[in-house]
């Protein structure tokens, strides 16, 4: 029973320092990415009077690539993070 609250105790206080190693991890993949492009917040405006408006689904299209490689570098750092994790266990 006490090892089980030990491990609780571990697990609660681990959850911090790894947030902060996969920030770390994230940031690094960012720092190393040549091309990385931000969301487009501005929607094109559907009542354009301009010649050849913008066509929404390009900017859906964009944003969405955009957010998924986002998404990949995330899951990257967690993938890292679990990796160093289980070789920190494995030394124990």
């Amino acid at each position: 029973m006490n090892s089980s609250l030990e491990k609780t105790s571990l697990h609660i206080n681990k959850d911090p320092i790894r947030r902060q190693r996969q920030h770390e991890l994230l940031i690094a993949l960012i720092n190393q990415q040549d091309d990385l492009e931000l969301i487009d917040s501005e929607s094109p405006l559907l009542e354009s009077k301009r010649r050849n408006p913008p066509d929404p689904a390009q900017w859906l299209d964009r944003n969405r690539r955009v957010m998924a490689k986002y998404q990949s570098l995330v899951n990257s750092s967690i993938t890292l993070d679990a990796m160093l994790d289980s070789e920190a266990i494995q030394c124990d």
